[in-house]
């Protein structure tokens, strides 16, 4: 090993510190911001006539988040990733310093009042603003300096999820789409830095502890076949129409700045209904984990059914309204609706046991997101890591392959390069 490859490494390792210590804050401001509205929704429905002053605090909000968004709307819509490809293949640059600070704030802005918006995506590119500018300040190749924005990448994702071997994967499997050990190595040393710095703000527990007590029966296994299938046709439906909402909101007459009132505004509604159902969300799916069995089935899976269309319809007004935040997250709550209907309706007829609940759960998460990033090898690892268990991943193997596999042939493509043709079109 030469010292040059010795001192890329410890620049990742810097790089993951760094990283690991903004993503850490900014995770740990939208946690408790999102447990506070647990209790600011509440209220307001006992005492309606502060909803008049919430209105009014949110249309501050959005306007403070237009002026942040306004010098550098293109770099700071979305999650960030279709912008961080495109740097990669010279079709883009960036001011990292200004995109760093503002994705972190705006960010905080878009998704701390509850849209259902995920953080994986301002982490990543916040990543990548640190790789970039740790590049700029030293005396290093091009390609170097490229690995040093990759290692940014895996950092991101690595500290959003706690999750440094998917950062890794993600970085190969939807970003890079090429291994170079040198750059591998170092983005590796660069997750489980970033992946160590979150540990002292969280501790080791998995960031999305389900527990899985008992393994699917064989008999069950013809029926994930079919599963995968619909989870497949599903997640083409979501590409497509996330790829479509360009198309909806042109048709708006209000600037794209001040695109972000539209779902900061239609999202209070959904608080008051039900404030377990706003962000990402990490407790949501803890919440869907811990329904009562014992419930009606048909106002059970009526409920799931109208969390699942209001959270499907609601992630994609949040995404496509020119604000920042990722889909990672809106995605797995998705595939763990989905793996509660199926769930329920599989244990009522006797197809599983109620034990098993959690496992259509988990693998219905992995295979709905592997469907619609294109990304099998990314999903099964990042939920592996998110959960805290590895005990059925031949089933999850199987569910998010054949998902994949029934998106490719209705003609699915990589989201995030779908994203980036879209976005650099003109």
């Amino acid at each position: 090993m030469s010292m040059a490859f010795i001192s890329l490494i410890w620049r990742g390792i810097i790089i993951g510190i760094l990283t690991g210590l903004i993503v850490s804050v900014f995770r740990w401001i939208i946690d408790h911001t999102l447990k506070l509205l647990m209790v600011v929704y509440p209220f307001m429905t006992s005492h309606p006539h502060y909803i008049i002053l919430y209105i009014l605090g949110t249309l501050a909000v959005g306007l403070v988040l237009s002026r942040i968004l306004k010098p550098a709307l293109l770099d700071l819509t979305g999650s960030g990733v279709p912008q961080i490809e495109a740097i990669l293949l010279d079709e883009h640059r960036m001011n990292a310093w200004s995109v760093l600070w503002r994705k972190f704030v705006g960010g905080l802005l878009a998704i701390c009042p509850g849209l259902f918006l995920g953080r994986e995506g301002p982490c990543i590119q916040m990543g990548a603003c640190v790789g970039q500018l740790l590049g700029q300040r030293s005396r290093m190749s091009d390609k170097e300096k490229r690995f040093l924005l990759e290692c940014g990448v895996a950092a991101g994702l690595s500290a959003a999820f706690s999750a440094p071997l998917a950062g890794v994967i993600f970085l190969l499997e939807e970003i890079t789409f090429d291994f170079h050990p040198q750059g591998c190595i170092t983005a590796l040393a660069a997750a489980i830095a970033s992946d160590a710095v979150t540990i002292l703000f969280f501790g080791v527990r998995p960031c999305l502890y389900l527990p899985l007590h008992a393994n699917l029966p064989q008999s069950s296994y013809p029926w994930i076949v079919l599963l995968g299938i619909l989870i497949g046709l599903l997640g083409f439906g979501y590409q497509y129409t996330l790829l479509n909402l360009r198309w909806w909101y042109s048709k708006i007459k209000l600037p794209a700045i001040y695109h972000c009132l539209i779902p900061l505004l239609l999202v209070i509604p959904i608080g008051l209904w039900n404030a377990k159902i706003l962000g990402g969300s990490h407790d949501f799916i803890s919440y869907i984990a811990s329904l009562n069995q014992s419930q009606h089935l048909t106002a059970l899976l009526g409920l799931l059914l109208v969390f699942f269309i209001v959270r499907f319809c609601f992630s994609m007004i949040s995404y496509g309204a020119s604000v920042p935040g990722g889909i990672f997250m809106p995605i797995l709550v998705l595939g763990a609706l989905i793996g509660a209907i199926v769930g329920i309706i599989m244990i009522r007829q006797n197809i599983i046991p109620l034990s098993c609940y959690l496992n259509l759960i988990v693998i219905s998460m992995a295979a709905y997101f592997g469907s619609i990033e294109e990304a099998p090898f990314t999903a099964i690892t990042l939920l592996t890591e998110m959960v805290g268990s590895v005990d059925q991943i031949l089933p999850m193997t199987i569910l998010t392959f054949i998902a994949y596999i029934t998106s490719n042939l209705l003609g699915g493509q990589p989201i995030y390069a779908a994203l980036r043709r879209e976005m650099f079109a003109n």
